[in-house]
């Protein structure tokens, strides 16, 4: 129901590539002169890096969610982030790779400004005509609602009283009677058959609970008798779950109980690029140099290697190796003699002078940008538990495996939100984890930045969770 009620996403993601390719052709037109051929290397390089980086800067922005019942504004706010990731991107690689070709600071710059006017107008106009086309008889659809209750009625206000969407109530139909609809209650759910044949309507949108199925097969084989298509909506937020998404295998309808903004492909490629251009910056301007100085430090304070590595777990489960600085004497036991992990705790005994200060800072941390670079964890994410940790918290803990739907990060959403050291009591533990669930169910791009900033802070600031 979910794609059906997002009408526009198409038409507005072609809408913009056409406007944009017209603008980028026109103008070099105008500024390459005799120099330009229209189809020459360079020039096809310039438009199709420019339509490439609006797409996935729209897409990863939410410039193409549905708006309908939001002002204006919103979807403004929208083109704007999207406008300005996209000035950035493109300006880098025009002049890092179309230095030389004729006038093109002039032309990234005159393209910009028309972007940035005409984008908005060509939005405004566009969501007129939707509107509009939505709201004619001729697209007005009629519907009968198969369920008086929550869902039922939540679909009544949200799709059927905002006339965004080009519905029409005919009216509901229960088994239980309802007299408080206004005179929209038609009749009981066996009396269907008269229900379609004495009133007008083109769509039946059944909301009832699948328990009830033999009822659900009665409508379905007399509304279709009658030439009327049957849409199903099911609740799904009964379970916890806001997002479901429903995609088809072959001649089968799959719902995924949990639709995440990372499942898809162009989320995935701009997090992992972020990713592999972040953490090469930061291994090639950082670690270069500090990382000799910081093993000789380790060295001088205590015997063992510099680097601590341990297997953890990683994305869907896969155990992964981490690694870090060591910050502990290398003698030390990570579990009791009842097999439970011993988690670093304040002033433990275990910790290093040097250990402690790197602790402190996350320095210890570094050399995990190894592990984005090659692809077993991201800059942000869940961070990463110990095995023992793993075992024990994944019956205890509610829904705690489900942060390994994600690549474990050096940083996440729940460090920057407080819950970041020692996590022995099960309520702590529990925060922790319903903060990484937040960040993979809402995760964006700027909601990348936004932790990896904050982490920054917090560095600078001094975290006292820190040990």
């Amino acid at each position: 129901m979910q794609r059906v009620l997002n009408f526009g996403s198409k038409p507005r993601t072609i809408a913009d590539l056409i406007l944009l390719s017209f603008l980028l052709i026109t103008i070099q037109g105008i500024y390459a002169a005799d120099s330009y051929l229209f189809f020459d290397g360079a020039a096809l390089g310039i438009l199709l890096t420019s339509l490439s980086c609006w797409y996935i800067s729209g897409r990863t922005l939410g410039l193409y969610s549905d708006y309908r019942e939001k002002p204006f504004s919103t979807e403004w706010v929208a083109f704007l982030k999207t406008f300005i990731a996209y000035s950035l991107v493109v300006s880098f690689i025009f002049f890092l790779f179309f230095k030389d070709y004729y006038n093109i600071r002039r032309i990234l710059y005159v393209h910009c400004a028309f972007v940035f006017f005409l984008f908005p107008v060509q939005k405004l106009i566009i969501r007129v005509a939707l509107k509009k086309l939505l709201n004619t008889q001729q697209t007005i659809k009629k519907v009968l609602i198969v369920g008086a209750r929550d869902i039922g009625m939540d679909f009544y206000n949200r799709f059927i009283k905002n006339k965004h969407y080009g519905f029409q109530l005919t009216g509901f139909v229960d088994e239980r009677v309802n007299t408080t609809l206004n005179g929209h209650y038609l009749g009981k759910t066996s009396e269907i058959e008269t229900v379609i044949t004495n009133h007008e309507l083109d769509e039946i949108i059944w909301t009832l609970p699948m328990a009830e199925e033999h009822v659900l097969r009665t409508v379905v084989t007399v509304g279709e008798k009658a030439g009327k298509r049957v849409r199903i909506i099911q609740d799904y937020q009964s379970l916890g779950i806001s997002n479901s998404h429903v995609d088809r295998l072959g001649n089968l309808a799959i719902i995924t109980v949990r639709n995440l903004p990372l499942d898809k492909a162009d989320n995935k490629i701009v997090k992992r690029l972020f990713d592999i251009v972040f953490s090469s910056l930061v291994i090639v301007l950082v670690l270069s140099w500090l990382m000799p100085i910081i093993s000789l430090l380790i060295k001088l304070g205590s015997k063992g290697s510099v680097f601590f590595k341990q297997e953890r777990w990683g994305l869907n489960n896969k155990p992964i190796i981490c690694y870090k600085f060591r910050t502990m004497v290398a003698d030390n036991r990570d579990v009791d003699e009842n097999g439970n992990y011993l988690q670093a705790c304040k002033d433990d005994h275990r910790v290093t002078r040097i250990g402690r200060f790197l602790r402190k800072t996350s320095l210890d941390e570094l050399p995990q940008f190894f592990n984005v670079l090659f692809g077993s964890m991201s800059v942000s994410g869940p961070r990463p538990h110990p095995v023992p940790l793993n075992l024990e918290s994944k019956d205890s803990i509610e829904n705690y495996l489900m942060r390994h739907w994600v690549k474990p990060g050096i940083t996440g959403w729940a460090q920057t939100q407080g819950f970041r050291g020692e996590t022995r009591n099960p309520y702590r533990m529990q925060k922790r984890v319903t903060a990484d669930l937040w960040y993979i169910e809402n995760w964006t791009f700027w909601l990348d930045l936004q932790i990896i900033l904050q982490t920054l802070v917090n560095i600078v600031k001094g975290e006292e969770n820190a040990y």
